[in-house]
């Protein structure tokens, strides 16, 4: 069976115990949950569009009944304007697979959301959040790293976590709290790195450890899916590097999470298209981990 093949089969399944979900035992409809749109970026490595899918997949197999759609910024299909207008008017919860705050949260996301008929909840980034170290933590002892260390092996480990960057300063800060979340739970220093926009490069960050005497230093790739930045940092580990968060479980768990969340914090629906000024965002309360 094919990916594809495999993929419609699954969204077929999930449709069906959707529509069974909404049906009570005396016949009647019940009213259906809000739906729950991933946004992805959208990537030109095929290997980003099979990751996203499955890792859906996993989010439907942990909450069967839930309908959930996929919608890209950009580069791929199916975009988002597009998925929300397949929606029409019913409610919906945006959550993006995208690990800091950023444009594309802060303004994209909300933008396009407010130009739809539907009245959607746009949630926060997935990061920071200790769902994201358990991925990252799992990833890396998936490439080599021991979860036991002696104290000698240990002074000489460290960690380069290597992200994608923005200009967004809080970008930074967001992954910069990952960072030290995950240097909590290694019990080793943690450097946050980028691949592209903002400092320090992963080469300048591995060039550093290695000179302050840190002999073992991985590369931990915080990345959703694989792509072309996710391959460069990889690259450049000189020990191990891990495979990108991709469909770990943590991170389908994640993704719920935030769509929990996003319905139970108060916060006005962005108005359908025509209905007059939108909520964006910025004007939702923060979300706490």
């Amino acid at each position: 069976m094919t990916d594809s093949t495999a993929h419609l089969m699954s969204q077929i399944g999930s449709q069906l115990a959707s529509q069974l979900s909404l049906i009570s035992l005396n016949g009647r409809r019940r009213p259906g949950p809000p739906a729950l749109v991933v946004v992805a970026h959208g990537s030109r490595d095929p290997r980003a569009l099979r990751t996203v899918r499955k890792l859906l997949d996993r989010v439907r197999d942990q909450r069967p009944g839930l309908p959930v759609h996929l919608g890209h910024i950009e580069l791929n299909e199916p975009l988002l304007p597009d998925t929300l207008e397949s929606l029409g008017t019913r409610e919906t919860v945006l959550v993006p697979l995208l690990l800091s705050r950023g444009y594309h949260i802060k303004r994209d996301i909300p933008e396009m959301a407010a130009a739809s008929r539907t009245r959607a909840r746009v949630a926060g980034a997935l990061g920071p959040h200790p769902l994201l170290v358990d991925a990252l933590q799992a990833r890396l002892v998936e490439a080599g790293w021991r979860t036991r260390m002696d104290e000698k092996t240990r002074r000489g480990s460290a960690v380069v976590l290597a992200a994608a960057g923005s200009r967004d300063p809080e970008s930074k800060v967001d992954t910069n709290r990952t960072a030290e979340l995950l240097a909590e739970r290694l019990g080793v220093p943690v450097v946050p790195a980028y691949a592209t926009t903002a400092a320090p490069t992963v080469q300048n960050a591995i060039d550093s450890l290695q000179a302050r005497g840190f002999h073992r230093v991985a590369v931990a790739s915080y990345f959703t899916a694989p792509g072309r930045f996710a391959t460069e940092c990889a690259e450049k580990a000189p020990w191990i590097a891990s495979a990108p968060l991709g469909t770990h479980p943590a991170m389908a768990s994640l993704l719920l999470h935030r769509y929990d969340q996003a319905l139970s914090t108060p916060a006005m629906l962005t108005r359908p298209r025509g209905a007059g000024n939108c909520a964006t965002s910025h004007e939702q309360p923060a979300l706490a981990i």
